[in-house]
């Protein structure tokens, strides 16, 4: 937070507020205030480093202080984790976790069930593996659904939808959706992997997925782990978006949700899995690599 004499927003603090924090004389203060920032543990320039990381937090609120070490080196300030942990808990930074409610699929049907071909497997490269799943949002008067696409080796979210019911055809749109994006003639036969839901095991879902060559694979039953980084994606999406809002609308929904999976999730946010890179960046080193 930059100290000012005049307090003209809400990032100025006034100079009386400055002396008390600082504790010292009002002389003292202003001589203070004329002393270069040469030292890195200077009361200066942690404030700066504190307002820093407070927009940090207001974009990324489940940051936690691994993240938030890596963001601020991106933003040109380079602290050491464990003073970056401290920073956090003085200014009551870390994160607060809600439980996380799992989706209860409906896999109680007659369709073919196909087995798991991706446990114990090493992805590779993008394009490897598909993953798909649906969970739920609950807006003001009424529950709406949103079905994901990820490349589990990108972890990019590379289709969705949000819609009313809960049928094939809201899978079926975020498939097509990532068929638009990622799919060509070219690419070998793609594992698609989805949990044994109506919606993924229906004729008309599996006929699309044989149209386009995919290999299919689904989870046990009754085991959430088959899927986890989807369901990874799906705690990250609730916890950092919608458990941070209350949607009134299906349009307040759709246009938040799509914010945060376009713009922040695919684009800015952090993957300790991916060496703390963004999954458009990570995606975009890995193509490079293959063609090198």
């Amino acid at each position: 937070m930059i100290i000012k004499q005049q307090l003209d927003s809400d990032d100025f603090l006034p100079v009386s507020n400055a002396i008390q924090m600082l504790n010292v004389g009002k002389s003292g203060y202003y001589e203070w205030l004329q002393k270069p920032d040469s030292d890195p543990g200077s009361v200066r320039v942690e404030m700066r480093i504190k307002n820093e990381m407070q927009k940090i937090a207001i974009e990324f609120p489940r940051y936690g202080y691994r993240r938030m070490t890596i963001e601020l080196y991106n933003r040109g300030y380079h602290v050491n984790h464990k003073r970056v942990l401290r920073l956090m808990q003085e200014d009551n930074l870390l994160c607060v976790k809600k439980h996380f409610k799992p989706l209860t699929t409906d896999s109680n049907h007659d369709h073919k069930v196909y087995p798991n071909m991706i446990k114990n497997r090493e992805i590779k490269q993008p394009n490897q593996v598909w993953a798909s799943d649906i969970t739920y949002i609950q807006l003001a008067d009424e529950f709406v659904y949103l079905a994901v696409m990820l490349d589990l080796f990108t972890r990019r979210c590379i289709g969705w939808k949000l819609g009313r019911h809960i049928d094939t055809q809201l899978t079926l749109s975020a498939l097509e959706q990532a068929l638009k994006h990622r799919w060509n003639p070219d690419l070998p036969g793609i594992i698609h992997h989805s949990d044994r839901g109506v919606q993924y095991a229906s004729n008309l879902y599996v006929d699309r997925l044989k149209e386009h060559n995919f290999q299919i694979s689904m989870s046990r039953k009754g085991n959430p782990y088959d899927n986890a980084f989807v369901e990874s994606f799906i705690k990250t999406l609730k916890y950092e978006e919608v458990y941070l809002n209350e949607y009134e609308t299906f349009s307040d929904a759709l246009e938040n949700i799509g914010r945060f999976i376009d713009d922040v999730y695919n684009k800015k946010r952090l993957h300790s899995s991916l060496g703390y890179k963004s999954p458009e960046a990570f995606e975009q080193e890995a193509n490079i690599n293959m063609l090198t």
